[in-house]
């Protein structure tokens, strides 16, 4: 391949950029990756202590880990389908349905066939369900307030933007040994 061909190639490809020797942090060693040195551990445990804290502040308005985010979405975002509630929540359809009859057995929400299409379901907070669902953001506050507590203004907008480029740097495609082969 010519060395034009090569580089009009992987122009129009989007990767991830060379992380040369100096950023590369950690080793395929079980000291590099233990557990209190893993960022991808630190941040699990971060985000189960988070769920676990505003369960709690949400379980006396009836409700539990799984059954509060399709309420904030329902009342927040206006995602108003099954489908896409469980896609915005990571989880699969059969689960969502689940919580969704739980929901509408606490009468917190309620389901109607659309007219103009009989497979699509919307989904409707009640009076009861709206007053919950005005509640559930105080308590993510709360949990969030508590988890920084000691933090700065500019270390939280510090912590916002490294996560914010772990994600993006997340997006790209991974080149792994053996897809660089193939090509």
């Amino acid at each position: 391949m010519s060395k034009r061909a090569s580089s009009d190639s992987t122009s129009k490809t989007k990767t991830a950029p060379a992380i040369g020797k100096q950023q590369a942090f950690y080793t395929p060693s079980p000291l590099s990756l233990a557990p209190n040195n893993n960022v991808g551990i630190l941040i699990k445990r971060v985000q189960g202590s988070l769920n676990r804290m505003i369960e709690q502040h949400v379980s006396p308005l009836g409700l539990t880990a799984m059954q509060w985010r399709p309420l904030v979405m329902i009342h927040h975002l206006r995602i108003n389908t099954p489908a896409e509630l469980a896609r915005h929540s990571h989880v699969d359809t059969g689960a969502m349905t689940r919580t969704l009859d739980r929901l509408e057995a606490k009468n917190f929400i309620t389901r109607q066939r659309c007219p103009d299409d009989r497979r699509v379901v919307r989904i409707e907070l009640t009076a009861n369900g709206t007053l919950v669902a005005e509640q559930i953001l105080p308590a993510i506050a709360l949990s969030l307030n508590t988890h920084l507590q000691g933090f700065s203004k500019g270390e939280i907008h510090s912590l916002i933007s490294l996560l914010e480029r772990m994600l993006s740097n997340g997006d790209f495609p991974v080149d792994t040994p053996s897809s660089a082969s193939e090509s």
